[in-house]
């Protein structure tokens, strides 16, 4: 076998490997891919000695042992944070499964959602910005969200939504009401 030939089978080990040990950290693979790396180390070696004259096959060289020791110090750290308790293998999993939207306030009465809503798409309108994604919904939620603490924050009892335009863009902004 010649160089190149090491060199492509050597990225490609290296590849395979990457993805083993994201498998193994998120739960999916039972057993660190110790055999592999073991593979991954010996095309790691096998040309350390010796002198590379092709420029470009010395630089991919050079380019893989890196990556192979970048990732080797990333695959350390984890393996010492899971070992010390700090993390825990499938942790990755178990975010992505739930769908759940948290439980917040609820939004304010329609009417008023409904004037500012129409206020903000009129507002776009006249600067030019496209409209299409923009909802009642989505308006009753943002100020669903920020009015508790908006109260919060000017001490008041309610807040008031109203749409100005500043620097081209509209903006939806709040002010204590007495």
């Amino acid at each position: 076998m010649n160089i190149r030939d090491d060199l492509i089978r050597f990225e490609h080990s290296l590849n395979e490997l990457i993805i083993k040990y994201d498998q193994y950290f998120l739960g999916l693979e039972k057993r660190e891919p110790l055999k592999l790396l073991d593979e991954v180390d010996r095309f790691a070696r096998k040309y350390q000695p010796a002198q590379i004259n092709n420029a470009m096959n010395r630089f991919r060289y050079t380019n893989l042992v890196a990556r192979l020791n970048s990732y080797r110090q990333l695959w350390n750290k984890t393996l010492r944070l899971i070992e010390d308790g700090k993390i825990s293998r499938g942790n990755g999993l178990r975010t992505r499964t739930s769908k759940r939207k948290p439980a917040g306030p609820e939004p304010i009465v329609s009417s008023e959602v409904q004037k500012i809503f129409d206020d903000y798409i009129g507002a776009r309108r006249s600067c030019g910005l496209p409209v299409d994604a923009i909802t009642p919904d989505l308006i009753a939620e943002a100020i669903a969200t920020q009015k508790p603490a908006l109260v919060e924050k000017y001490r008041c009892d309610q807040v008031e939504f109203r749409v100005v335009v500043e620097d081209g863009a509209p903006r939806i902004k709040a002010r204590p009401k007495s």
